[in-house]
């Protein structure tokens, strides 16, 4: 229930450049299911489950704060070896250009997630966001 919650959120509370952001961010991760038959769409599909799996403990324990984008912390290794890994653009186009796209927004929301993790350890620490509305 709470990953539906966090998706609501994103779908339904936030602004419209973020939303749009985190609309494109979620399609392009999604994109792995079209390339299950690789190991960069089983990792990608493996990685993203993880990070919600991080954040879901987060967001039960603590709500929609800033500290929930260190879920996305398996990215890391993930697009190191992604970027050092790429497969022959002519081989397979439309994988090479998925993790082009894929490498692109996952490291720039890794730019985003950091600076919210930063300002929740300086004290950012209040949920900006509620599915449902305190009592």
């Amino acid at each position: 229930m709470h990953v539906f919650e966090i998706l609501w959120i994103v779908l339904l509370r936030f602004r419209p450049l973020p939303r749009i952001w985190a609309i494109c961010l979620i399609a392009v991760n999604l994109g792995a299911l079209f390339f299950l038959d690789t190991s960069y769409g089983k990792v990608a599909l493996l990685v993203a489950l993880m990070g919600i799996a991080v954040m879901m403990v987060i967001y039960t324990r603590l709500g929609f704060v800033r500290l929930l984008g260190i879920g996305h912390v398996f990215w890391i290794p993930m697009l190191i070896w992604f970027a050092s890994a790429m497969p022959d653009r002519q081989a397979d186009p439309s994988l090479y250009w998925w993790l082009v796209v894929l490498i692109a927004f996952n490291a720039t929301s890794l730019v985003m997630d950091a600076a919210d993790v930063i300002r929740y350890l300086r004290g950012g620490r209040a949920p900006h966001y509620h599915w449902r509305q305190p009592s």
